[in-house]
């Protein structure tokens, strides 16, 4: 049986009547966040942040998945006050963040990815700090309720799940296709995570509507 918070998510699931007009300046961010780095042609940092965005969209998919399968909960839930609910995690204000956060960290990097920052490579020592972070800012969403945690595996008592697929993995891949030398193979890397998940959201959304 599903729990009362996935209930309520379920409620709100792509539901176009809650649409508010805030969701038009924060697109236009993204639009305007990309388009000074286009201008700049900082391409690490484009593709970083297509990157980091690209993970958060699989993990999105895995845990719609969770759900399904187990009718019982998401590993996260987003069942509160949105704009738009695109999965049952992931609302469209919650999107919008994870599309520039990417870019957003890439540009904290050191120029010299040799350089090392407490005896750690500084990409690994950036990634440990970003993700800490991260875990600290949804302790305080779960906290006030708007973003909902249902297994003691993930939740504020035992966040090292969080810590290394809710944001770590976001963070290792943007900054290794921040640091690819080559276009192509940034183009590679980003076709790639973007292929697994439009196939992914084609198959469960769109055929079988399983998320």
């Amino acid at each position: 049986m599903p729990t009362p918070s996935a209930v309520q998510a379920l409620k709100i699931l792509r539901d176009g009547s809650l649409f508010q007009w805030y969701v038009i300046p924060l697109f236009a961010l993204v639009v305007y966040v990309y388009a000074v780095e286009v201008e700049r042609r900082n391409w690490n940092l484009i593709f970083a942040g297509l990157a980091f965005w690209g993970m958060d969209w699989f993990n999105e998919i895995w845990n719609a998945l969770v759900f399904h399968l187990t009718n019982y909960a998401p590993v996260w839930g987003a069942p509160n006050k949105t704009a738009f609910l695109i999965l049952i995690g992931l609302n469209i204000e919650i999107c919008f963040m994870f599309a520039i956060a990417g870019v957003t960290f890439a540009k904290m990097l050191p120029a010299d990815k040799h350089l090392k920052i407490l005896g750690l490579p500084n990409r690994f020592a950036f990634a440990i700090g970003g993700s800490a972070f991260c875990v600290f800012v949804e302790c305080l969403l779960n906290a006030v309720g708007v973003l909902t945690w249902d297994y003691p595996w993930w939740n504020v008592g035992a966040p090292w799940l969080i810590f290394l697929l809710g944001y770590f993995t976001f963070f290792i891949v943007s900054f290794w296709v921040f640091d690819l030398e080559k276009i192509k193979s940034k183009l590679y890397a980003i076709g790639t995570t973007y292929a697994v998940d439009i196939v992914a959201i084609l198959l469960f959304g769109v055929v079988l509507r399983w998320i």
